[in-house]
């Protein structure tokens, strides 16, 4: 019996060992660690810079240029071999050497008699300050009317490109609006070209909504006196003229 026993403990051993020696451990599928990936910073671009001719406007300076295209003053007058005072005359032609693209510098002055904004159009296809300023002088205007002109690309300027008058410099009276006396307490601004039968263009439209919203803000004006040469009481013309979008740029005052 003993005998008996003795072999059926051994035939279980035999069993168990085959089935134990046959478990194995799967392996485990380690996944890699995927690379840390970071986007490449861009290249900071500087502006594209040439040498450009610019014909100065009424009571323009080298000072006002070198803001206008980020350009030094001496680097002006060596190009232009200027006098020492850096004098220069408008319509006077001159070159700016590796000037960046031209920005608008809009000086402003603390004053309470700007209470409103008006806005004209030239009603002639071509046109800018100096042309202008030459008319008003012909007409006994002591100069440009307007405190501002927008031009559209044409008589050398570029197209938005905003005009300071001599007579915001000097912060003088307007010669553009009589009506309701707008004269003493409106800044003029005119954009070139003639809005009867042509459209304003896109940079003239940009230019327009950035200058005056600057202005606006700057002097308090509600959008309720930003007007029409032709809404304003008393006025007989349908200046800025029966294309001007009206609607579209007092949306986005």
């Amino acid at each position: 019996m003993q005998h008996f026993r003795k072999l059926y403990i051994y035939l279980i051993i035999l069993l168990f060992l085959p089935s134990c020696t046959s478990v194995t451990t799967p392996p485990v599928s380690v996944q890699p660690t995927p690379p840390i990936t970071t986007t490449p910073l861009l290249p900071v671009v500087p502006p594209l810079r040439n040498n450009v001719y610019h014909t100065v406007g009424p009571l323009e300076t080298v000072w006002r240029l070198s803001k206008m295209y980020d350009v030094s003053v001496d680097s002006i007058i060596r190009a232009n071999n200027l006098p020492s005072d850096s004098s220069i005359q408008k319509g006077q032609k001159l070159l700016i050497p590796n000037a960046a693209p031209l920005r608008p510098i809009i000086p402003l002055y603390s004053s309470p008699k700007w209470r409103y904004i008006i806005i004209h159009h030239s009603a002639t296809e071509v046109g800018n300050a100096l042309r202008f300023d030459d008319a008003h002088n012909r007409r006994g205007w002591e100069g440009l009317g307007y405190h501002f002109v927008i031009d559209n690309g044409t008589e050398g300027k570029q197209d938005g490109q905003i005009e300071v008058s001599p007579r915001w410099i000097k912060q003088r009276d307007g010669a553009h609006c009589k009506a309701s006396n707008m004269n003493l307490k409106s800044i003029g601004i005119c954009l070139v070209g003639n809005f009867n039968y042509e459209k304003v263009t896109r940079k003239q439209m940009d230019s327009a909504v950035y200058l005056v919203n600057k202005l606006r803000k700057f002097y308090g004006i509600p959008k309720g006196r930003i007007l029409g040469h032709g809404q304003v009481k008393g006025a007989c013309t349908d200046c800025p003229g029966k294309k001007f979008p009206w609607d579209e740029f007092m949306s986005k005052l």
